[in-house]
């Protein structure tokens, strides 16, 4: 293979970058710092799933209820509200960023995590319609920082960086149903190319396999379930025809104009709610956690199902969905992309958790609501909203086709051509939609114009 000299005035090569002294130091750093981190997480992500099975199943059963009432949102969400208010006015880190900024910035300082943790604790499993892959990646980035002390990350800006990212991936690893998701995801968010790219990914892909390690290891060894996006049961898929191809590129389009209308609205509800005295910020938030409550329980009484169903993450109702599309009215999906996806809006701008789960059962919904269309089917119509859905709301294209592949197992092999297309499409259209989006100086990744950073 031929070799290139490099130019004078480059950087450092990457021979160069990965045999410098306090390379491999940090590689070890990387992964020790992937074991305390996943098990901080996984204690997290079990919490959070046990309290809202209480909440949504255990507590209405107890009550005497078959499933949750039509108003079982209303009360939850005012509660969510009421805890929330004080952490985003009065904690260090006001409970982390407001979502519709994407997934985080700068790692998170260890003097924020506990308002992060107690932000997402105390929204998400009383319905909040947002996912847990902010506070994680928040919680993971803070946690690697107590591994530097102050001093050192105040010199060494850079080492704040890698670390941070990295323990935001064993944070994460696992939530997307595989670390190699969370690897590209960097990657892609990160903006470097280079030797600088593959600095900034090794720490990152080794502390997310300890950390997927260390996930997997807990949750067979204390049964607890973490709620990792996945899909046990998907549709069979053939190879893609011409029909999937026609309205699957028009369906695409159709997700990314939604979720960047959602987008919208969490921004403009983002004004409302941090401007003003932090008593106003308080009251607005409590308000927008009702309403939130309010469009849970218009969809269960417009379609008379279960409003757990759009409540929460949508992690478990992407899975109902996917194992059986066919047991789902038209107008039940229509339903849930409205009403969800309008109260998954109002989150964005007030409250506190990851913007991308929620996103993703909404493509999914709108996917297979278009799957009866002739000459298309359910296999291609939940791709189509998968691959979509994922490159609209978070503007990384590559991630989200990883993702929609992962999702879909086995089937992405036939999928794939079609994944790539509906990817592309969502993801110009999301881009045109948004404008010329108003980057800053530093390349640390996308801004909230792109959903991810």
């Amino acid at each position: 293979m031929p070799t290139t000299s490099r130019q004078p005035g480059s950087g450092p090569t990457l021979h160069e970058g990965l045999l410098h002294k306090g390379y491999p130091r940090l590689l070890l750093i990387s992964a020790l710092v992937g074991i305390p981190v996943s098990l901080a997480a996984f204690g997290f992500v079990g919490l959070e799933h046990e309290l809202q099975h209480w909440v949504w199943e255990s507590l209405p059963a107890a009550a005497g209820y078959g499933r949750a009432p039509w108003w079982w949102p209303l009360p939850a969400l005012l509660l969510a509200g009421l805890l929330l208010a004080p952490v985003v006015t009065r904690l260090p880190g006001r409970g982390g960023h407001v979502p519709v900024d994407g997934l985080g910035g700068p790692p998170t300082p260890p003097v924020a995590v506990p308002g992060v943790v107690l932000a997402a604790l105390a929204g998400l499993p009383l319905g909040v319609v947002l996912g847990p892959e902010a506070p994680l990646m928040a919680l993971g980035g803070g946690l690697a920082l107590l591994a530097v002390r102050s001093a050192r990350r105040a010199e060494q800006p850079q080492l704040v960086a890698v670390l941070g990212t990295a323990g935001a991936a064993a944070a994460i690893s696992t939530i997307f149903g595989s670390p190699l998701v969370a690897a590209v995801m960097l990657i892609e968010a990160a903006g470097l190319g280079g030797p600088q790219l593959i600095a900034l990914i090794l720490p990152s892909l080794l502390a997310g396999g300890v950390g997927a390690l260390v996930f997997t290891g807990f949750g067979h060894w204390t049964g607890l379930a973490i709620g990792a996006l996945s899909l046990p049961q998907v549709p069979k898929s053939g190879v893609p025809d011409a029909g999937d191809f026609l309205w699957g590129v028009p369906l695409a389009v159709a997700i990314a104009v939604v979720c960047v209308a959602g987008q919208t609205v969490g921004r403009r509800v983002k004004t409302l709610t941090t401007t003003g005295t932090a008593r106003q910020t308080a009251l607005r938030t409590v308000l927008c956690a009702v309403a939130v409550g309010g469009c849970l329980a218009a969809y269960a009484l417009l379609t008379g199902r279960s409003p757990e169903e759009a409540a929460l993450s949508g992690q478990a109702t992407l899975g109902t969905l996917a194992a059986d599309p066919a047991a789902w009215p038209v107008g039940a999906l229509l339903a849930l992309v409205l009403c969800k996806g309008l109260g998954w809006s109002i989150a964005l701008g007030s409250l506190r958790g990851g913007p991308i789960f929620p996103a993703i059962l909404l493509g999914a919904a709108l996917g297979t609501a278009c799957a009866p269309l002739p000459g298309f089917g359910a296999a291609p119509a939940l791709a189509v909203g998968l691959a979509a859905s994922g490159a609209a709301v978070t503007g990384l294209p590559v991630t989200s086709t990883v993702l929609a592949a992962a999702l879909l197992g086995g089937e992405a092999a036939n999928s794939m051509p079609l994944l790539i297309v509906a990817t592309v499409a969502a993801f110009i259209t999301a881009e045109a939609l948004r404008g010329r989006p108003k980057r800053e100086a530093a390349p640390a990744g996308r801004t909230e114009e792109s959903g991810v950073s």
